[in-house]
C-alpha cells in the first residue's frame, strides 16, 4: 500500500548536543506528535542525510548554530542554494543565542523560523507545539518570523 497521504511528518534535527537531541527526541515523543525524527550531530552529517534521503524530503529541519565541521549558517546557506525541492523544506534555527545579528543573518540566507532554545524541557515541548501549529503559509507573508520559546 502506498504511503503518499502519510500523516506523519519527517524531522531532521541537527545538534552537536548529544542531551539536547536526546530531549527532542523525548518532547516529539511526549508530545505524542505525528512525526518521524532522524538527527544529525553536525552540519556536515545533516547534509549527508539529506543527500541519502532524497527520494524523502523532511518536512522540517532543526538547525543548530554552533556546530562542528559544518555550522548552522553553512548548511542554510547550502540547502537555500539548491536548485531542486530540498530548498523548500521548512528550517528553524534552534539556538541558545538571542544575539541580534544571528538572527538577521539566519533571516537573510532564508530560515522559515529562529527559535531560542528553551531552558527546560516543557518549555521545549510547548516550543514544538507551537511550530506544528504554525500556519505556514501566513507566517511567510509576515516579516516577523521569530519566535521566543
Amino acid at each position: 500500500m502506498s504511503k503518499l497521504h502519510d500523516p506523519h511528518k519527517v524531522i531532521l534535527i541537527a545538534d552537536d548536543d548529544e542531551d539536547d537531541r536526546m530531549l527532542f527526541l523525548d518532547a516529539v515523543e511526549d508530545l505524542n506528535l505525528p512525526a518521524a525524527v532522524k538527527a544529525a550531530c553536525d552540519g556536515q552529517e545533516l547534509l549527508n542525510t539529506l543527500e541519502k534521503t532524497a527520494d524523502r524530503l523532511p518536512d522540517m529541519i532543526f538547525l543548530d548554530i554552533n556546530m562542528p565541521i559544518k555550522n548552522g549558517f553553512d548548511c542554510l546557506a547550502e540547502i537555500r542554494s539548491r536548485e531542486d525541492a530540498l530548498k523548500e523544506v521548512k528550517i528553524i534555527m534552534l539556538s541558545t543565542s538571542k544575539n541580534a545579528d544571528n538572527i538577521e543573518l539566519c533571516h537573510k540566507l532564508g530560515t522559515d523560523l529562529y527559535a531560542v532554545k528553551p531552558s527546560s524541557f516543557q518549555g521545549l515541548k510547548d516550543l514544538l507545539q507551537k511550530v506544528f501549529e504554525i500556519d505556514w503559509s501566513s507566517i511567510q507573508k509576515s516579516s516577523n518570523r521569530f519566535l521566543l520559546a
